[in-house]
Parts: structure tokens; C-alpha cells; sequence
């Protein structure tokens, strides 16, 4: 896989790794957006995601539609230089569902932030896991 083109197996579709992911998945919060994250043994993809925008908070489908496309093209953006060297070195594969927060539609760039942000964070942990034994 080359380029920033996001693939059919970098998407999380199995229902039972959405269960674990929320059921024992780890959270961090960069407002407007919220990552709930899994570490475990790579696989297809070093990294598989999902996006979730709420029906309850953003009420028109062309809201949230809009707001998707804005979080997927922030991940697709980041993802190479930020999270996959992180999840190499370290040998694990994670699970990531962005969820947004806010009330109301927020502008690129403060997502695009806000991406950064989340995905630094996860890959300083992805990296304190390689350097401590796995539990």
C-alpha cells in the first residue's frame, strides 16, 4: 500500500472488533472529536478506523455527511506520517472510532488540528507500549 489513498481494509466493518473496541477500548478527547482506541496484533492493516457522527447532535444527513468527509480526510492526511511509523516500530495494530461531539458543524481546519492532535497521542502510546511488556 502506497500513497494517502485509504484502502477497503484500513476500514473497521467486523461487528465483533466494533464490540471489543467500545467494550475494552481506551478513550481521548480533543474536542470536537473523541478516539476510542485498541491496541492489539497487527493484521491486514497496521491501523483500521471508523467514523461516527450522531444523529442526535447533528440532525441533517448533509450535516453529517459533510462533517464525515472533513474527519476521514484529516485521518487519510496524518495517518502515514504520524500513526503507521509508530505502530511499525512498535509491532501492534490498533482499532480507532472517531466519534464527534460538538452541536454544530465545525470548519476543516480545527479537525484537521484536532486529528493531529488525537493522532500524536495515540501514536506516544503506541510507543510506550513497544518500550513495556504487553499485559
Amino acid at each position: 500500500m502506497q500513497g494517502l489513498r485509504l484502502y477497503k481494509t484500513e476500514k473497521l466493518c467486523s461487528h465483533t472488533a466494533v464490540t471489543q473496541l467500545f467494550e475494552r477500548g481506551k478513550s481521548a478527547i480533543a474536542f470536537p472529536l473523541r478516539m476510542v482506541y485498541r491496541l492489539h496484533e497487527p493484521g491486514q492493516a497496521p491501523a483500521q478506523f471508523l467514523i461516527t457522527i450522531p444523529k442526535k447532535k447533528i440532525r441533517h444527513a448533509v450535516g453529517r455527511v459533510l462533517l464525515r468527509r472533513r474527519t476521514r480526510e484529516a485521518y487519510r492526511l496524518w495517518r502515514r506520517s504520524l500513526l503507521h511509523p509508530a505502530l511499525q516500530s512498535s509491532g501492534t495494530g490498533v482499532d480507532i472510532a472517531f466519534i464527534y461531539l460538538d452541536n454544530k458543524p465545525t470548519d476543516y481546519a480545527t479537525i484537521e488540528s484536532r486529528m493531529k492532535q488525537l493522532l500524536t497521542r495515540l501514536a506516544q502510546v503506541a510507543e510506550s507500549q513497544q518500550s513495556t511488556p504487553s499485559s
